[in-house]
Parts: structure tokens; sequence; C-alpha cells
């Protein structure tokens, strides 16, 4: 990023910038403020976006090689093309040579190293990997936005809303806006604000139905299925998540039976550390046999559902009452 940051103030850009990685709010940042440097306010005639796995690379060879209307720059957009998992040989070979006033911002979500267009693109031009941020990282932009409204917010408070709202600084950029208006009249944002305003995330309620699950709550876990119906998410979309759920629960079963700490663990399912001990927590309450027998017990609800056995919002209420019994 700080590269980015360097190229943007000195007015010098590469040909090729590659964003990627799991973090879309810093992806779209940069996209943005790439395209913001690179192009004069409210020119459309040098600057061209393309989004979806269908584009049409010829076309867009062509286009970047039309020369720029009255500018320096004919800068293109490329937004969740696929590209650099396959079917990029043809734009890394333009890519080599590219014609003078032609510049790329290149945006994906995944992007495999070791592809020809990652490559090409990496000595070319600029790769810059947004992974999810750490906590600490989260934290200090937390506090920044609180500190500029002139508000304050405890550690627990603070620890709560991250947990409340996950890793996703969209989502927490929303949420935190929805609470410094709520606190307008209030110095201090405290946990029942969040509590009151904040909206729960759908692995969150995942999270707790598989709680109540381990500590035979049945009653509460039908609730919160429920909650989600309610909430118009599909019960296919909530028996998905389920099985995640218990896959995760699996795997951190089993490195924790292999002495890794929660830092480790955390790492090795994708999950920040401040969430890992949660999962650690969880996965504690189950036996390695009962994730196993959940997971195989989700699949089969799945198939049941897709052939035609079963309905699907029953299936969902069959894996509870069997695991909470």
């Amino acid at each position: 990023m700080q590269r980015i940051n360097e190229d943007i103030k000195n007015g010098k850009f590469k040909q090729c910038y590659l964003l990627y990685g799991e973090e879309a709010y810093l992806r779209k940042q940069y996209r943005d403020r790439l395209k913001q440097a690179m192009t004069a306010e409210g020119d459309t005639m040098n600057y061209s976006y393309f989004e979806g796995k269908d584009i049409s690379v010829p076309a867009v060879i062509d286009l970047a090689e039309t020369l720029p209307f009255f500018a320096d720059r004919r800068v293109i957009v490329m937004e969740n093309s696929g590209l650099f998992k396959h079917g990029g040989e043809q734009l890394a070979e333009y890519l080599q040579e590219p014609a003078q006033s032609a510049y790329f911002i290149l945006v994906e979500t995944e992007a495999d190293k070791r592809s020809k267009l990652f490559k090409t693109v990496s000595s070319k031009g600029m790769a810059v990997e947004f992974p999810v941020q750490s906590e600490a990282t989260l934290k200090k932009w937390i506090l920044g936005m609180i500190k500029k409204e002139g508000k304050q917010i405890t550690e627990p408070a603070l620890h709560y809303f991250l947990e409340k709202t996950g890793t996703d600084m969209e989502n927490i950029r929303k949420e935190l806006e929805k609470l410094i208006c709520y606190c307008m009249e209030k110095d201090a944002i405290r946990e029942q604000d969040i509590e009151d305003i904040c909206t729960k995330r759908v692995s969150s309620h995942i999270f707790d139905m598989i709680n109540a699950v381990a500590d035979k709550q049945q009653k509460k876990a039908l609730d919160l299925y429920y909650d989600l119906l309610a909430l118009k998410e599909p019960a296919m979309r909530i028996l998905v998540l389920i099985t995640r759920q218990f896959n995760t629960l699996f795997q951190v079963k089993e490195l924790k039976a292999k002495g890794y700490d929660n830092k480790i663990i955390g790492q090795k399912v994708s999950l920040p550390p401040f969430i890992a001990g949660k999962y650690v927590a969880q996965a504690s309450k189950f036996k390695t046999s009962d994730l196993r027998q959940a997971l195989e017990a989700c699949v089969e609800m799945e198939e049941a559902v897709k052939t035609g056995k079963i309905k699907d919002i029953m299936s969902v209420e069959l894996l509870i009452v069997r695991y909470s019994a």
C-alpha cells in the first residue's frame, strides 16, 4: 500500500497494477485512488471499466492500443475477471509490451501467484495484496474514526464491537457510522449502545446457534434459526453456513490437539486471533467424533434437500434437534 501511495504522491505510475486479496474495502479504496490520480475529473473518454468473467480480452487490447483523446493516459480497470486463475495468457503477453499510453488497474479477490499473468504484472508493474487486517490494525483504524468524531470508547466495548461486526472493513465502517449517529449526544460509546444499534452478522447468529446446540439449549438454538428465517435468510444458505461452522470447529479441534496456540490456529483456518479463541472454546464443547458425525449429517441433509426427500427448512430443524437433544 505504501508503494501505491508513493506513486500517487510522485505522479509516476506503473502501467499495470494488480490489487488483490480478501479485504474488499481496501481494494476499492486504492482502485478509486489510482483512478482519480491517473485520470482528469469527469474524463469519460479515456477511462474504461470492465467487470466479470466474460470480459473480451481482445477488445480490451484493441482499446488499449487506441491513443487517448487529449490526455497522456488511457486508464483501463478490469475487476473480478478471474484471469489470474485461468485464461490470462493473452493479456499477460500484451502486458509484456503494452502501448505507452495504456495503464491497467486489475482488481481481483483471488490471484494465483503461479500464473503467467501474475508474474507478468509483478515484473512489469505492481501486485499488491490486501489481506484481512489484523485486530491491532482494525482497532487503530476504528479508534481514529471515533476520535475524529470527538468520542471515546473503552477497550471492552471496542472488542465487543469487533466481535459483532467481524473483520470486514466495509461492514465496520457502516456499523460505526450508525453507532456514532446513535451516540450523537454522548461523549462515550458503551457496550449497550453497540448492542442496541449494531446489526449482528449472520455468521454470529450461526456461532451462537452452534453454541446453544453444544450446551443442549434446544429452544434457544431453534429460536436463533427462526430469527434468521425471519430476516429472509434462505434455509439452504443457513445449512451451508452450519456445515462450514462444523468444518471449522473440526479443524480447530484437531489443531488444538496437536498443541498449536490460538494465533497459529487462527492463521491455519483463516480466523483473526481474537476470534480464533472463541472457536477453540466452542470446539472444546464437542468430541472430535461428534464434529465429524455432524459434518457427515450436514452433507446428507443437503443431498436430501436437493433430491427432494425433505424440505429445506425442516432439514435444518432436524439437525438442530438431533444435536441439541
